[in-house]
């Protein structure tokens, strides 16, 4: 059975000759376009799999079931034989099953345990614009693997919105192109509002309701603020004939599929969602789109050992997309919860999650692969080198890599589960078996988001995921007895949670707030715990900097803090950057949070450095008044680069984060001056360097005069040397520096060092502007030499002080 025409249709013909003729294909099509039923289908009933499976992978598990079941549906066949479905909660398979549809991270799983992919003949990466972290490692570790091992496997790329060009540059291949067929869609701007987000998007559904037929599909950040406008529509008195269904990924498929199916004859559908329903499903009926702009993202963050949920500006293609959706079937209206003006602010496409969530289970990944160099894989966008090193940190901490990259024993059991390394290790590092039974529920509820209900108590949501009958709650008891060995669990998972995850451990402070063990401040609501619970594990948390707020966390005794960390006493300084001097404390502290303190009179060396070093990291160069100093060297390697020089690349503030290896060598409560700092930054030259920046960059400029002056690079047009107007008389050409000879910008002073002329043509001043000067000097200051020929004069010496010399800039006449 085969639905009616659509768009992907007219260009069938050509990705059959793009797959015939190319190893790696990327299609192009808008949303709607059919690209994701009607692609896989065409490659098998056109016999270009041969004997093969063709795998579909998709990057959401909404998605992955939809498309299957819309499949099986056209072959007129129940779902599990000739299409399949492999999520990790439902697997529906069998051996006549050739086209199998994959959640992304059990393909990377599938691919880990098999490189060579036997039997299958095809991959299809749909919706990679979504850019998932696991997307991005699935197709890197397949096109490795079509290279080294299975050159005859085909490779095939589907999205709405990525930028074909690049993609194509970057892994090869050819292209195939849909236009689609998008109904005309007006955009109207409403403004964000004053009120809070639910009430805001609740009112703008209730004019739209009034004002146009057809149903609404509604986008919203996350769950909660889904539920919140859910509400306010309920009190808001809806027509009758109107129903409000949620759509968001914790919800069970039942509930899923009731807000996806179309609506009852005679009645209008308004559907709450989150981005799930932006490109890879179809909500038939749409004709209204309400968007407010917003996306949740999870993002590594420092002291937080499962991460955290942020709240982020969609991109422009995001939102580009959901105006799409009110257009499939014929005209529609898109609502802006935003001002038009702020449309042309937004991050153009999705900001891939390889750029900014946490890479410890791709470098656990990678070295199960066998790869230690990332670089050497083919990639979309590269993983950044910096969130390499965390990663790499991070799993050494844990002992999942050894110092040569390599799996450890932990490392391949946390590579057997799936689960990021920081929630595997609540199972793989338990030291017994009714931990490890507790450590696989935990690790179900973090890594499968809604399961327990919304309290921020982690006893509380255990208890209630413990006797959910949902099914989904069901198959991930099945998951963590699976992982747990099917063991009893202790009630204590303050104390286990405290044991695994040491650098999430929190302290409350006097002002009411938590700080955790690694430093990061964090809240909770007023009834997430008794007032006189002072310790807790956070285990989740949203938002970002002061606004971090703890989602779950668990109390935890002193006692089992202590049983894991060793109080330390410590020497801490802190430094005065206005008047120049340390204050000092001993302290008694378990990583950031201070325990008690004591005043010092005086901080020893090593802490006063410390202080120092931290202030400078912290707060800039200016802390001790050397930002000229470092902007002038700055400059100066600059200057030198242009005239060919091998200059390292240095900005300030990358000296600022290593100023403790180049800048106070040594334990010392002494302030370096800017000299002793241009003089340590010099210093870390090594010698060809130094020899190279002397000749491309002199700090000093003889003058006629036979005086040193120094050079002032700090001006981006040329460099700058002052003198008195004597010292530079005679024929000589305009002084110049470098290589390339580039003429310098010369500040002529009177005999007091007063700023009187600048130029940067010294023979066309003596033929032009000198004569008017030195009218004028004359009269103030008759003593002084002011010849009327100033080309064939003597140069006299003098001694005048240069902006850098003083410590100030002078100000250009």
């Amino acid at each position: 059975m085969m639905d009616a025409s659509l768009p992907i249709d007219d260009v069938l013909d050509e990705i059959t000759r793009a797959y015939t003729g190319a190893a790696r294909v990327t299609i192009a099509a808008p949303p709607g376009a059919g690209k994701t039923t009607r692609v896989p289908l065409h490659l098998l009933r056109e016999g270009l799999l041969g004997g093969g499976r063709l795998i579909v992978l998709e990057p959401r598990r909404i998605a992955a079931r939809g498309a299957a079941a819309r499949m099986a549906k056209m072959c007129g066949e129940p779902l599990g034989r000739t299409i399949g479905l492999s999520t990790r909660l439902e697997r529906r398979v069998s051996a006549d099953t050739r086209i199998e549809v994959v959640t992304d991270g059990l393909y990377v799983r599938r691919l880990l345990a098999d490189p060579g992919l036997d039997e299958v003949a095809c991959v299809i990466f749909d919706e990679v614009h979504e850019r998932s972290l696991n997307i991005d490692l699935g197709l890197a570790l397949t096109l490795d693997a079509q290279t080294a091992l299975r050159p005859d496997l085909r490779v095939v790329l589907m999205s709405a919105t990525l930028e074909t060009g690049k993609v194509v540059e970057q892994i090869g291949g050819v292209c195939v192109t849909s236009e689609g067929r998008a109904h005309p869609v007006e955009t109207r701007y409403v403004g964000r509002g004053a009120e809070r987000l639910p009430r805001h998007m609740a009112r703008i559904i209730g004019r739209a309701v009034a004002r146009h037929d057809g149903s609404i599909l509604a986008f919203l950040p996350g769950s909660g603020e889904i539920r919140q406008t859910q509400d306010l529509l309920a009190d808001a008195g809806l027509p009758e004939l109107v129903d409000v269904m949620p759509l968001f990924g914790a919800l069970s498929p039942a509930e899923q599929d009731l807000a996806i199916r179309p609506a009852d004859a005679g009645r209008r559908k308004i559907v709450l969602a989150t981005d799930i329903a932006e490109s890879a499903l179809t909500i038939e009926g749409v004709s209204t789109v309400i968007d407010c702009g917003l996306v949740r993202v999870p993002i590594a963050g420092p002291g937080m050992r499962s991460g955290r949920l942020a709240t982020e500006r969609a991109s422009r293609a995001s939102v580009d997309q959901r105006r799409g959706r009110a257009g499939r079937t014929g005209p529609g209206v898109c609502y802006r919860l935003w001002d038009e003006a702020e449309t042309r602010g937004l991050r153009r496409d999705v900001q891939p999650e390889i750029l900014r969530a946490d890479l410890s289970s791709l470098v656990l990944d990678l070295a199960e692969w066998g790869e230690t160099e990332p670089g050497r894989l083919t990639w979309l966008d590269p993983p950044p080198q910096g969130r390499l090193e965390a990663a790499r940190a991070e799993l050494l901490a844990l002992g999942a890599l050894g110092e040569d990259g390599r799996q450890t024993e932990l490392g391949r059991k946390l590579a057997k589960l799936p689960l990021p390394p920081v929630l595997g290790v609540l199972v793989a590092g338990a030291s017994n078996a009714g931990d490890r039974a507790l450590g696989a529920e935990i690790a179900a509820l973090l890594s499968e988001r809604g399961l327990g209900g919304k309290s921020a108590d982690l006893a509380t949501r255990l208890e209630r995921f413990r006797r959910d009958t949902g099914l989904r709650a069901r198959a991930m008891r099945r998951q963590a007895d699976r992982w747990g060995g099917g063991s009893q669990p202790p009630d204590d998972a303050g104390a286990y949670l405290a044991r695994a995850w040491p650098d999430a451990i929190a302290r409350r402070q006097p002002n009411g707030a938590f700080l955790t063990v690694a430093g990061q401040a964090v809240t909770l609501a007023d009834d997430a715990v008794s007032p006189g619970t002072d310790w807790i594990v956070v285990a989740e948390a949203m938002g970002s900097g002061p606004a971090l707020r703890a989602v779950l966390m668990a109390p935890v005794l002193e006692s089992d803090v202590f049983a894991v960390h060793r109080p330390e006493t410590l020497e801490k300084a802190t430094f005065n950057p206005r008047t120049a001097t340390f204050s000092a404390r001993r302290v008694k502290a378990i990583g950031a949070i201070i325990l008690s303190e004591q005043p010092l009179p005086k901080p020893s060396g090593a802490a006063a450095r410390a202080a120092l070093i931290s202030a400078i990291q912290s707060e800039g160069w200016a802390t001790i008044r050397a930002d000229l100093a470092i902007a002038a060297s700055l400059a100066r390697f600059e200057f030198a680069a242009k005239q060919g020089a091998a200059m390292p690349d240095w900005t300030a503030q990358t000296l600022a984060e290593t100023a403790g290896e180049w800048l106070i060598a040594a334990d010392t409560d002494r302030v370096p001056s800017p000299g002793e700092v241009t003089r340590a930054l010099l210093a870390r030259l090594d010698w060809p360097a130094r020899q190279a920046l002397q000749e491309a960059a002199p700090e000093h400029l003889t003058l006629p005069s036979g005086r040193k002056a120094l050079v002032d690079y700090l001006d981006a047009k040329a460099p700058l040397v002052t003198g008195r107007v004597q010292e530079f008389f005679g024929p000589g050409p305009h002084p110049a520096l470098g290589p390339r000879a580039v003429p310098v910008t010369l500040a002529l002073t009177s005999p007091a060092g007063r700023p009187a002329a600048l130029t940067s043509d010294l023979e066309g001043f003596w033929r032009g502007g000198y004569a008017d000067m030195a009218k004028d000097m004359r009269a103030r200051y008759p003593k002084h030499d002011w010849p009327d020929a100033p080309n064939a004069a003597r140069p006299h010496a003098g001694h005048t002080k240069s902006r850098l010399a003083k410590g100030s800039p002078a100000k250009r006449p």
